[in-house]
C-alpha cells in the first residue's frame, strides 16, 4: 500500500512535528510553515478527515523569547524555558488555524498519564470530544513538570502513544529527513531511501541509528520504536520531511517521497 492510499483510507490522522521541522535556521518558530500546514490540515478536515497534532518546539520557542537563558543548563531553567515557550508555540498554532475558522486545544501529558487507567480514559474522552466538535488538539509533553522519572522521552513516542489512545488510522511523523534510509544520509551521499518497511527488526539491522540533532530529542531509532508501537496496534506510519513545499498535500498526492511503515496484513495485501 503506497502513501497516497494510506491517506485516502485514513479518517483519523495524527501529525507529529519535530523541533527541526518547526524551527528556522536561527532557532525561532517558523510561523509561515505552521500557517501552510494549518491550511493543508484545514483542507483535510473539510474533506472529512479528523486531525490531531503532536507538536515539539516549546524549548525552541522559549529560547527565541528568552535568549539570555540559552547557555543555562540547570534543569529549572530548561523547564522554565518550556513554560515560556509553550505559550509562544500555542499562540503560533492558534494564529495559523484562525483564518480557517478552526479552534485549537492544548493537551500536555507525562508518562504517568498513560500509565493510569482513569487518566487514560479521561484523555481519550477529551480527545474524542474535541475532535468531534471540530477542534484540533495539539499535544506536547509537559516539560515544565517532567523529570527523568516521568518523562515520556521524545515526541515520536508521544505521537505513537497518542495515535494508539485515539485509535487513529494513520500516524505521520514530520522530521528533517525524507524517510528511512539504509544508511545515514547526512554522512553517506550514497544512502538510499526505503519506500516501505514491513519488518521493524529488519529495518533496525539495515539502518545505523543516527544521533540526536541540535533541537530535536529523537533520532532515527526513536522513529523506528514509534513505528513498532503504532504497528502493533494496526496503525500504519509515514516518516517524511516536513519542510518540503506543502508537504502534507504532496504526501497525500504522492508527489513527495517518504517511508511507509505497514502492518503485516496490509503488506501482504499490497
Amino acid at each position: 500500500m503506497n502513501i497516497p492510499s494510506l491517506f485516502a483510507k485514513a479518517r483519523k490522522i495524527v501529525l507529529k512535528f519535530g523541533s527541526n521541522t518547526l524551527a528556522t535556521g536561527n532557532g525561532k518558530i517558523n510561523a509561515p510553515l505552521l500557517e501552510k500546514f494549518a491550511e493543508q490540515a484545514a483542507a483535510l478536515i473539510r474533506s472529512g478527515k479528523q486531525i490531531i497534532i503532536v507538536s515539539s518546539g516549546a524549548q525552541v520557542a522559549g529560547l527565541s523569547a528568552m535568549d539570555k537563558w540559552a547557555r543555562k543548563k540547570d534543569i529549572h531553567y530548561r523547564q522554565a524555558l518550556c513554560a515560556v515557550g509553550q505559550v509562544k508555540l500555542m499562540n503560533a498554532w492558534e494564529h495559523a488555524f484562525t483564518p480557517w475558522g478552526i479552534h485549537i486545544a492544548q493537551i500536555l501529558l507525562t508518562r504517568d498519564d498513560f500509565g493510569d487507567t482513569t487518566r487514560t480514559l479521561n484523555m481519550r474522552n477529551t480527545l474524542f470530544t474535541l475532535v468531534d466538535e471540530g477542534i484540533v488538539p495539539i499535544i506536547n509533553e509537559n516539560d515544565t513538570v517532567s523529570v527523568e522519572e516521568i518523562k515520556i522521552g521524545d515526541n515520536d513516542t508521544l505521537a505513537a502513544q497518542s495515535a494508539i489512545l485515539w485509535s487513529a488510522d494513520l500516524l505521520v511523523l514530520f522530521s528533517d529527513i525524507d524517510g528511512l534510509y539504509n544508511k545515514n544520509p547526512k554522512e553517506d551521499p550514497a544512502a538510499q531511501l526505503v519506500a516501505e518497511v514491513r519488518d521493524i527488526a529488519e529495518a533496525r539491522r539495515l539502518v545505523k541509528a543516527s544521533g540526536t540533532s541540535e533541537f530535536g530529542t529523537g533520532g532515527i531509532l526513536t522513529k523506528l520504536e514509534a513505528a513498532e508501537r503504532a504497528l502493533s496496534y494496526g496503525i500504519p506510519m509515514i516518516l517524511a520531511h516536513g519542510c518540503r513545499e506543502r508537504a502534507l498535500e504532496a504526501l497525500a498526492a504522492g508527489t513527495q517521497p517518504g517511508t511507509a511503515f505497514l502492518v503485516h496484513q496490509e503488506a501482504r495485501g499490497s
